[in-house]
């Protein structure tokens, strides 16, 4: 099987990476890059759970080829770290209890996260709207826009603070 370079800016590090025409975004940066937080769950794109933000866009990373990300700028839920502690947004899912066994909320946050940077102060449909593509099985979707509520109002606090 042929291999191919590719180069992609993860987190703000740039990669470069050899891949088959098979490999998928989310293969790459599990496998390869070695970023375990983005989830594979159904594989087909139907459950949110390898949500990343590729080019501003929340994106579901099994269903985009390696290849096609050739030269992409991708942010996982590891590119949230800081020094300082968890982000706005991770803080505001444990403050809400709007997360269970954990496994769909990397690509929850990550959908927020696109959400609030192109929509700061989302409405309830808006918020059902950005994250209808991503499924939780444990909790009810009342606490995850109600997080998505609470960082909204985080991240505009961070920024008047700046």
């Amino acid at each position: 099987m042929e291999h191919y370079s590719i180069h992609l800016t993860i987190n703000g590090k740039k990669y470069t990476f050899f891949v088959t025409e098979e490999d998928t975004l989310l293969d790459v940066i599990r496998e390869k890059a070695g970023l375990t937080g983005t989830k594979q769950g159904c594989g087909c794109g139907q459950c949110g759970a390898c949500t990343v933000i590729m080019n501003q866009k929340a994106v579901n990373s099994c269903c985009i080829l390696a290849l096609q990300a050739d030269g992409s700028e991708v942010e996982t839920i590891e590119g949230l770290d800081s020094p300082s502690g968890l982000h706005p947004i991770q803080e505001a899912y444990i403050e809400k209890g709007a997360i269970q066994c954990g496994f769909c909320t990397p690509g929850m946050i990550m959908s927020t996260k696109a959400l609030l940077d192109q929509n700061p102060q989302p409405s309830r449909p808006e918020i059902r709207e950005a994250l209808s593509g991503n499924i939780c099985r444990c909790t009810g979707y009342t606490k995850i826009e109600e997080a998505v509520q609470a960082a909204a109002a985080k991240l505009k606090e961070v920024s008047h603070e700046s």
